[in-house]
């Protein structure tokens, strides 16, 4: 298991930043996670155009959140501890389709999580 020594953050992932592949294109290493979900958000798609985005997850169509209401059903996905170079790395990574917010997950951690821009 690889031990993040410096700061470290939360980032939820409900889609392809859970893929190893695409981890180990973007931040060098495998992340280890655990299980939780998104509260007040509803799950749609986004078409990806960028190559390095589709090499990397090997996905033309990407989960893309948009905020929903609070009865919307929980969307499930991995919570991981990264580094804020990581961070900067999935930053690089998403298109300008998503931004980046901060977000209470259903386990009460604060996460930062990418969604609809």
């Amino acid at each position: 298991m690889n031990v993040v020594t410096e700061a470290s953050v939360f980032l939820f992932s409900y889609g392809t930043l859970q893929d190893k592949a695409v981890q180990l294109a973007n931040f060098g290493r495998e992340l280890q996670g655990s299980k939780d979900a998104m509260l007040g958000y509803e799950q749609s798609w986004v078409e990806i155009t960028d190559p390095e985005v589709l090499a990397a997850s090997g996905k033309t169509h990407h989960p893309i959140l948009r905020p929903g209401s609070a009865d919307s059903v929980p969307i499930p996905g991995t919570v991981f501890r990264i580094t804020p170079k990581e961070l900067a790395a999935a930053d690089s990574y998403e298109v300008s389709d998503y931004k980046r917010v901060s977000v209470t997950l259903a386990s009460g951690i604060q996460a930062w999580v990418y969604v609809s821009a």
